[in-house]
């Protein structure tokens, strides 16, 4: 069996440190003392995500994919804990893409655990609530040992539901095999600064519509519900959780509890901008070409992370709505047409 070191500020990989979360989780680590190394392919991430922290002399990003062996083997033996969370990800991509979801998201994962395994690297894998699948609000909150509700593997989002899953099962048997350190996360819809609405992502997309006086576009008939989590609490939540002793095996969720209907979201939205927009409602077979079903209800039970670290989100929907509005504003021009 491996001996794993417990987790210590020295050297960190983030795979996927460009993205949107990874890149304020790498600013999160080094502003906790880690050097920190972070691996992009840059097909989903970008280089300006990371642009103030390149020339620090303590962050370093590799251009290229989770799929390198070689590279991924280098960067682990060279690190002190591992942060996975590279992926494919947004419903447009795996709806449009479902085997570069398949491949990224199952290939890439157990590359990282392989590597982690055999050189006694502490490692936290960033799952998803779309693990859940769909499950009706009596069900909710769901919980970590909630039970699973999947559709036909003809709708192709699915697709992401399952690879997630198996990242899940990949991590959990190393740690009971071989004595991987290993912590699961499962976000729910995170948002904030430098999240895109070019795969679909809900909160960008209704802001810079409303702010450009277009109408604001709603996938079916804007019932579902959600809840977003700034990007800053979590990021707080994944440091905390890597390096709690009493996390290892363990899956979590994060994400905030405060629940909104879609319509409701960009309701606010047009509220808080002043925006005479009007809202479209589109049916989802006019949206994604392929099909796709919906998961209709999302809320996080978040008792057991706050029993872990005491993490509890900071910032309320309100408060985040003001804060992309207003970064919104600063950025010229507003773009002409929904991304």
């Amino acid at each position: 069996m491996t001996k794993v070191r417990s987790p210590v500020v020295g050297r960190v990989l983030v795979t996927g440190g460009a993205g949107f979360i990874g890149s304020h989780l790498c600013e999160r680590l080094l502003g906790d003392g880690w050097e920190v190394f972070a691996l992009d392919d840059l097909s989903t991430g970008s280089a300006e995500n990371v642009r103030n922290l390149r020339g620090r002399p303590d962050f370093h990003l590799v251009v290229e994919s989770v799929l390198s062996r070689a590279v991924v083997s280098e960067l682990v033996h060279k690190c002190d804990a591992v942060f996975h969370l590279a992926a494919a990800v947004g419903v447009r991509l795996i709806v449009e893409q479902p085997g570069r979801t398949l491949l990224t998201n199952v290939q890439g994962t157990e590359t990282v655990l392989e590597y982690a395994s055999r050189f006694g690297k502490p490692v936290l894998v960033a799952s998803s609530s779309e693990v859940y699948g769909d499950h009706e609000a009596e069900n909710l909150p769901l919980r970590e040992d909630a039970r699973r509700i999947y559709g036909p593997t003809t709708a192709k989002r699915w697709a992401y539901a399952d690879t997630k899953a198996m990242d899940e099962f990949f991590a959990l048997a190393r740690h009971e095999e071989e004595g991987l350190h290993c912590v699961i996360v499962r976000l729910f819809n995170t948002v904030g600064p430098r999240q895109s609405g070019r795969y679909g992502n809900v909160m960008p997309r209704f802001v810079q519509a409303a702010l450009a006086g277009r109408p604001l576009e709603i996938h079916g008939d804007g019932t579902q519900t959600r809840c977003f989590c700034h990007v800053s609490d979590t990021a707080r939540g994944l440091a905390g959780l890597l390096a709690e002793p009493s996390a290892n095996g363990q899956v979590f969720n994060v994400g905030s509890t405060e629940s909104v209907t879609i319509r409701e979201l960009a309701e606010r939205v047009i509220k808080a901008t002043h925006s005479s927009s009007e809202l479209v409602f589109v049916p989802y077979e006019q949206v994604y070409t392929h099909g796709i079903q919906e998961m209709f209800q999302r809320m996080p039970a978040i008792d057991k992370v706050e029993a872990a670290i005491g993490w509890r989100p900071s910032m309320s929907l309100d408060r985040i709505i003001d804060e992309l509005i207003s970064q919104a504003r600063t950025r010229e021009p507003v773009p002409t047409a929904n991304a």
